[in-house]
């Protein structure tokens, strides 16, 4: 076979070579120069130029601005307490029952003598009855011996006119002497009958005695379930309610004791304790001021009342009783007091709140006290007149001023109104 020829390459490129030629006619693209540290640089200088032009904030410390008392200067000591009524009751009944009448809740105002409740007293009710039936069984035994007692008297004053005649009688000899005799007897049993009429008597008379006590008896049963109110006072807490058994001195399960818990109000005393190392300091009708926590805008003058002669030696304190020189109707027992002890009594000018500064805020400018209060950021002169000293802090007036704004301590000379400032603690 012969051999067939290869065909000859072509000349001519393929369309997809064509395509990859470069176009060197084209202009060239300039390469974009990078601007952006320029701006950085010219942001930190601004910054910095800022930093340096802005004003310097002055560091200073600040104190609060108080409402003092100038009672306070005269206080030798603190102690705390609480207000206890020294007369007070847990009231109960002396009989026992079901409680089936409550007239008072918390709060209720009582007098002596006045019914807070009533337990069941059907049971003694129906004693007082039996018991009154006897007194008139007794009274009917002795209206019938009374009469049994005027027919023995009758028949004693026949039988001795008998016994006259008979021997009258036998005086002239119309009668025996056995006659006088049978009168004698029967004027014997007629007195002998009179003196049992007369014991009968007395016997109704004592039976009649013993069925009254029985009755006096009963009505004080009676009274045991009444629940009457002691004293004068105010009713502190509801120990029972309807249809509980009250059974007094018991400890039984599902029982009550106290009715009511009840205090005189007019008794209430603060009981505080003080240290065993400064007792010394304290003597009787001592003036004092109170305060209650229950009441901080109110202080009370008062006194020592007493001092308990003992120490409690777990605290190692002594207690002391102090009476209040005028009691408030919002004085509660049990609340939370302070008691401040003075050198001498404080007057109703002393106890009224004046506003104070630590000294140490106080400056003069110009011959003019001043102190510079706190505004957001800044700070204001505010022109003040230094009154009384009281403990630590100082008195100042000019109305200016008002409790719980700061004000700049020991501020240096340069500080002036406007001031922008900057707290920092102590």
């Amino acid at each position: 076979m012969a051999d067939v020829p290869a065909p000859a390459p072509s000349s001519l490129p393929s369309p997809s070579l064509a395509s990859l030629r470069i176009d060197r006619s084209a202009t060239p693209l300039k390469r974009r120069r990078r601007r952006w540290p320029i701006v950085l640089a010219l942001l930190a200088v601004a910054a910095g130029a800022a930093v340096v032009l802005m004003p310097r904030k002055t560091e200073v410390q600040v104190s609060a601005v108080l409402a003092a008392y100038p009672s306070q200067q005269y206080a030798d000591l603190t102690a705390s307490g609480y207000v206890v009524a020294q007369r007070r009751a847990a009231v109960a009944s002396k009989g026992t029952g079901r409680l089936i009448e409550l007239r008072v809740r918390e709060g209720s105002v009582v007098k002596q003598g006045d019914l807070i409740g009533r337990l069941d007293a059907s049971d003694v009710m129906a004693a007082i009855a039996a018991t009154q039936a006897g007194v008139v069984q007794a009274q009917a035994a002795k209206a019938q011996a009374e009469a049994a007692l005027g027919q023995a008297r009758a028949e004693l004053a026949n039988a001795e006119v008998e016994l006259k005649r008979q021997q009258d009688l036998r005086a002239q000899g119309f009668v025996s002497a056995q006659a006088v005799d049978g009168a004698d007897r029967r004027a014997a049993v007629a007195r002998s009958a009179l003196g049992t009429q007369q014991a009968a008597i007395n016997s109704a008379q004592a039976a009649i005695a013993q069925s009254l006590a029985q009755v006096r008896i009963q009505q004080v049963n009676q009274t045991n379930t009444e629940i009457r109110a002691p004293f004068d006072g105010v009713v502190l807490v509801k120990n029972a309610n309807v249809g509980d058994m009250i059974t007094p001195f018991s400890s039984a399960s599902g029982t009550s004791g106290a009715v009511v818990t009840m205090a005189d109000m007019a008794t209430l005393e603060v009981e505080a304790d003080v240290s065993e190392s400064n007792v010394a300091r304290i003597k009787p009708e001592q003036p004092v001021e109170i305060t209650l926590d229950a009441l901080p805008e109110l202080r009370f003058r008062g006194n020592v009342s007493g001092i308990v002669p003992t120490v409690d030696r777990a605290k190692a304190t002594v207690m002391t009783k102090i009476r209040f020189e005028a009691l408030d109707a919002r004085i509660l027992p049990e609340m939370s007091a302070k008691v401040s002890f003075l050198s001498k009594p404080a007057t109703a000018e002393d106890q009224q709140a004046v506003i104070a500064v630590n000294p140490k805020a106080i400056v003069e400018r110009d011959g003019i006290p001043l102190v510079f209060r706190l505004t957001g950021e800044t700070v204001e002169a505010v022109p003040v007149t230094r009154g009384r000293k009281i403990g630590d802090v100082q008195e100042v007036t000019g109305g200016a001023l008002k409790s719980g704004e700061r004000v700049v301590l020991s501020p240096d000379d340069k500080l002036k109104a406007g001031a922008l400032v900057v707290v920092v603690s102590k």
